[in-house]
């Protein structure tokens, strides 16, 4: 008997919205393949939902009437029926669902994921925590400090010192949001001071990065089939303002890009390698698509996301049949991280609690 995939989008994000886009793609893509398929939304105030043929983005936009979803061990209860999940896919855009809140309540019951970890998925929300991991696997990262809201309120002076050694302008970003969401570019103090402001009111911490006018917006994704990465080829988006923006991403009329984008050899090679090191130094599953910032002849790894828009199927086929093929292998590679041996200490049943760690009773 075929499995029911579980789709999940929504959450209590900035790009919900976006997220409802991608999760009613993924729920028709893979209706039209044959299979079956709960859709599970996640409002914004929390808790899960669904509903009898949910497949149209208004039905979420218009309030439709949905019914309550619980999580149980190996699938979800909609009422009294307990309904197995043969497969989990997030959906779910920016916090809580691509910071890897996701990932662990499908771990924790026991539901076989198509998406990425809680591991890759906490650290590549952070952008700080990005661009650590990034130099620690050796992988060139823009120069950038984190700014959290207590420093900036106690040590301001010391803030714009240090973002002045890097010369203006800067970019600051929101360290946990993403789509572009709250991110300014700075040419000077003034304006650092506002883009600071603007940070703070959706996020409780800043990356302030050094800025690239002439910058290329280049992206790569990864996948993982049989225990190898699969990388696509190299998308370059083009903007037309100082940074690529929410309206170019998802509002206007046409996206602006080339497929494959003309680079130097060296470097699209870098960007190819860079990609593969952090999806295999991550034991990638599911798809993510790193993104890069390219000025001359170097690269720079800017962030990696957990739940690329559209789950980056437009970069491995050209078609919406080939991303219907595309989605349903990514199902082929659902997995629950592998169980071991759980240690029992028999420290519960001693009659007295000693030792350094210990509680005597």
């Amino acid at each position: 008997m075929e499995q029911t995939v579980g789709v999940f989008f929504g959450g209590r994000s900035n790009e919900r919205e976006i997220s409802v886009i991608t999760g009613m793609l993924a729920v028709n893509l893979l209706w039209e393949s044959g299979r079956r398929v709960l859709p599970v939304y996640l409002p914004p105030e929390g808790g899960m939902a669904t509903a009898k043929n949910l497949r149209r983005v208004e039905d979420i936009a218009r309030g439709r009437r949905l019914l309550p979803v619980r999580m149980e061990r190996g699938g979800v209860a909609v009422g009294r029926r307990h309904i197995a999940l043969g497969c989990a896919l997030n959906c779910c855009h920016g916090g809580m669902g691509e910071d890897g809140t996701l990932a662990a309540l499908f771990d924790w019951y026991a539901i076989p994921s198509a998406s990425p970890s809680l591991p890759l998925s906490a650290v590549f929300m952070d952008k700080e925590l990005t661009k650590i991991a990034a130099r620690g696997l050796g992988v060139p990262a823009a120069r950038s400090f984190c700014v959290r809201e207590r420093r900036w309120a106690e040590a301001r002076e010391e803030v714009l010192a240090e973002a002045a050694r890097f010369g203006y302008p800067v970019i600051v970003k929101p360290v946990r949001l993403g789509s572009s969401i709250g991110v300014k570019v700075a040419r000077g103090e003034e304006e650092l001071v506002l883009a600071l402001a603007l940070a703070f009111s959706l996020d409780g911490a800043a990356l302030v990065e050094e800025y690239f006018p002439d910058r290329r917006d280049i992206n790569c994704a990864a996948y993982a089939r049989g225990g190898e990465i699969v990388l696509s080829p190299l998308e370059e988006v083009f903007s037309d303002g100082d940074l690529l923006s929410f309206r170019e991403k998802y509002e206007a009329p046409a996206k602006r890009s080339e497929l494959p984008a003309r680079l130097p050899e060296a470097v699209a090679e870098g960007i190819r390698e860079s990609t593969r090191r952090i999806a295999e130094a991550f034991s990638l599953r599911g798809v993510v698509r790193a993104d890069f910032l390219v000025t001359g002849e170097k690269y720079y790894f800017n962030e990696l996301n957990a739940v690329p828009g559209s789950l980056a199927g437009y970069l491995f086929s050209d078609s919406m049949i080939g991303c219907r093929d595309f989605l349903s292998g990514l199902l082929g590679e659902a997995k629950l991280p592998a169980e071991k041996k759980l240690v029992q200490s028999g420290i519960l049943s001693s009659p007295v609690f000693a030792g350094g760690k210990g509680k005597r009773r």
